[in-house]
Formats: C-alpha cells, sequence, structure tokens
C-alpha cells in the first residue's frame, strides 16, 4: 500500500497536480454540465408536467435565443452542443430519469452524421434511440421522438451530403415511434427547403435555427407534449 500511495502521489506530481483538469478531459459525455443545476432542482410539483429536452445544440441554443420558451413552462432544456446519440444515452439517467419528468424529448442523430465521433451508422443512431426510449417506458417517462430538422450542408464539415441520410433516419424514427405507441415530433417538414435544407428565413447557418425557426418549432412541440400527456 506505501509503494502504491507513493506512485499515485508521484503520478499527480508529474501531471502537474492538475487532477481536476484530468476528470473533465475524462468526462467524454459532460456528465458535468448540468450536474450542479440538477442538484439545485427541485423534485415536480403535484400535477407538474415536467418536460425534459434532451439534445445537442439546437436546444441548447433555443434556451440561449428564446429562454422564455422555457422559462413560462415546466420545460428542462438538457441540450449540450456536438453531442451525439452514445453521449445522449450516457446521460440519460443523470439528466432525465433522475429529473422525473412526465415525458421526454429525444432529438438524436444529425452531429452522428456529421461524423463529430467518427462514422456511425443510421442504424447504431437508431439503437442509441431505442434504449434511451426504453429506459424511459421503465420509468413510465412519456417518450416524444423528433424527426430531424432538415439539414443540406454542414458549415464545419463540407461535403458530408446529410440531406439524403436525416431523411432515412426520420423514417426510420417514425417507423420504430408507429410500433411501440411512441409520440413523434416532425420538426423537418415545417422547417424544410426546397433543397432539403431549412428554409434561408428560419436559420442561421443552415443547421441551427434562429428566433423565427424556434417559434415555428415551439407550435409543433407543444402540440406533440399534448399528444403524449392526454
Amino acid at each position: 500500500m506505501k509503494y502504491l500511495s507513493l506512485l499515485l502521489f508521484a503520478f499527480f506530481i508529474a501531471a502537474g497536480g492538475h487532477a481536476q483538469e484530468i476528470s473533465n478531459k475524462d468526462d467524454w459525455a459532460d456528465l458535468s454540465h448540468y450536474e450542479q443545476e440538477n442538484q439545485q432542482l427541485a423534485p415536480p410539483k403535484p400535477g407538474e408536467d415536467r418536460v425534459v429536452f434532451l439534445g445537442s445544440s439546437i436546444f441548447e441554443n433555443w434556451k440561449k435565443l428564446v429562454p422564455e420558451y422555457f422559462n413560462e413552462h415546466s420545460y428542462l432544456d438538457r441540450g449540450i452542443s456536438g453531442q451525439t446519440s452514445p453521449q445522449l444515452l450516457i446521460r440519460f439517467r443523470q439528466d432525465v430519469i433522475n429529473l422525473h419528468p412526465k415525458a421526454v424529448i429525444i432529438l438524436a442523430g444529425s452531429n452522428d452524421i456529421a461524423g463529430n465521433t467518427g462514422h456511425v451508422t443510421n442504424e447504431r443512431i437508431m439503437d442509441c434511440i431505442a434504449s434511451m426510449a426504453e429506459l424511459a417506458r421503465l420509468h413510465n417517462i412519456k417518450v416524444i421522438l423528433c424527426e430531424y430538422l432538415p439539414i443540406n450542408e454542414y458549415p464545419w464539415r463540407k461535403g458530408m451530403e446529410p440531406a439524403d441520410k436525416i431523411i432515412a433516419l426520420n423514417k426510420m424514427i417514425r417507423a420504430y415511434a408507429k410500433a411501440n405507441n411512441f409520440t413523434v415530433l416532425d420538426y423537418y417538414s415545417p422547417l424544410v427547403d426546397d433543397r432539403k435544407g431549412q428554409k434561408a428565413e428560419l436559420t442561421l447557418d443552415g443547421v441551427h435555427p434562429n428566433a423565427a425557426g424556434y417559434r415555428i418549432m415551439a407550435k409543433v412541440t407543444d402540440e406533440a407534449i399534448k399528444r403524449a400527456l392526454q
């Protein structure tokens, strides 16, 4: 034990004593992102229809651009920019189950298609979505699965040709939701243009909606939540 302690101490010194930095680098799913906010969150009040929005930058930007949408409802934004579906799955217990929502909205797949963590097939994306949906159902949380927003080009990853891959993924999501009696939230149809991308007047960069785009998304989101909770 003495030699083990010395070895650990030597490692700590060699690393410059930055134990916290090492921990953060190892936090691949960024579990620390909402950890403090979750700890400070009170349990749902009786009759409260709490809903968690789980996703990446589409959801994270929404709260930044239109914070009143979340402040005026019992909606919890748990989006983290750049995240892929396996990272969302790792966060699912901490950022969804433990918050005891009535429903969860799962928006996943675009960053996988963009190759943020390497090449990923739609089938692998669906495996993660299905795992999250099954965990939610196990904990009596209503499941709302999103058809992903249209994207013709990623500004940071040119040449990925995501449009048809997103269409194919959305088809798989619809089929899975229908087979399992989950609610579908269609973000694709209200935003798409004639090039299978987002309408110019509704987007910041062809990937992320602007405030006008989020107003449209809010309308279809509220409708989907109402259907899910009936």
